[in-house]
């Protein structure tokens, strides 16, 4: 039987996320396989894998909000912005500086739309090399700032009973957004040095940790040919995404690649502002089944085929 869909991995810590696609492909013994989001090998969580034809969905799956939780450290300050680099600054007696309630309030002030500059030890690539390879060379250089989102964010336990006060809290946010940064950056807006301790990614997109796998179960039910059952369909992960239902003849135009023109009644639900155009869609059939990913131009009311499944 071909595997093909998604196939949601519970990433262990010390793996990197290739380290992951290359574990997955030596057991399934499939080269078609792409992860939607790098996480630091440190960093455990959801890591959702393409495999087959779901592969040339990555880029949207890639776009959609992830949530983690985190540990922030107050106190401490390193070249990482984790516990894994080297400490630049100790502060003696931080839980004396701050309160609680404090760095409650100033966390609840991230929520929004802000810029956010990459670390240096990161994957962001500079003129063709990763910032992290720069970094290693005792290199640093200005990074250009990138738009981030943080949909929520919640503290879920302060704990000042340490050397170091720790606060875990629980953060929705955008792609792109370096966990490791907001913890530094408020650090930042308390006046003290901060840094992340601990990192979970708990979702990717409306993909959660109660449907993920380990490395050792994708083992086991391949041998034992269930590996399938456990695929997640390339129609549910798109369920985040505007979608359209397309008649007979408008999916057999769409399979041959053609425009489609849509009655303003069955338009995408957007707010058809000139704002959407080129926005994707999701694409299906009357019964469901993925027809493709689409451009939506709002002006003429066309769909424009973008990746078709055939």
């Amino acid at each position: 039987m071909t595997l093909e869909g998604i196939l949601p991995i519970w990433k262990p810590k010390g793996f990197t996320s290739h380290d992951v696609v290359a574990k997955v492909r030596r057991i399934i013994r499939i080269k078609r396989i792409g992860h939607t989001g790098t996480l630091d090998p440190q960093v455990t969580g959801v890591l959702p894998l393409c495999i087959g034809r779901a592969t040339r969905l990555v880029e949207y799956v890639q776009e959609m909000p992830k949530a983690y939780e985190a540990v922030l450290r107050l106190g401490l300050c390193t070249d990482t912005q984790d516990m894994s680099g080297q400490v630049l600054q100790r502060l003696e007696n931080p839980g004396g500086r701050v309160t609680p309630q404090q760095v409650t309030e100033t966390i609840a002030q991230f929520v929004g739309t802000m810029e956010q500059v990459p670390p240096m030890y990161s994957a962001v690539k500079v003129e063709g090399k990763r910032l992290y390879e720069l970094a290693r060379q005792g290199v640093e250089i200005e990074r250009k700032a990138r738009t981030v989102t943080i949909y929520s964010i919640e503290v879920l336990k302060t704990d000042w009973s340490g050397e170091f006060p720790e606060v875990r809290f629980r953060v929705k946010c955008s792609k792109g957004t370096y966990i490791r940064t907001l913890c530094a950056d408020i650090g930042a807006a308390l006046g003290i040095p901060a840094v992340m301790g601990e990192l979970v990614r708990t979702s990717s997109g409306n993909i959660g940790p109660e449907q993920c796998l380990t490395l050792e179960q994708v083992e086991e039910l391949h041998e034992r040919g269930a590996l399938s059952d456990k695929l997640i369909p390339m129609e549910h992960v798109l369920s985040c995404l505007p979608s359209v239902r397309l008649d007979d003849e408008s999916a057999r135009r769409a399979l041959s690649g053609q425009k489609i023109r849509l009655e303003p009644a069955h338009w995408p639900q957007t707010d058809n502002s000139h704002a959407d155009s080129g926005k994707p869609i999701a694409g299906f059939s009357g019964e469901g089944r993925l027809i493709g990913i689409f451009e939506w131009d709002p002006r003429r009311g066309l769909l424009l085929p973008n990746k078709i499944f055939s």
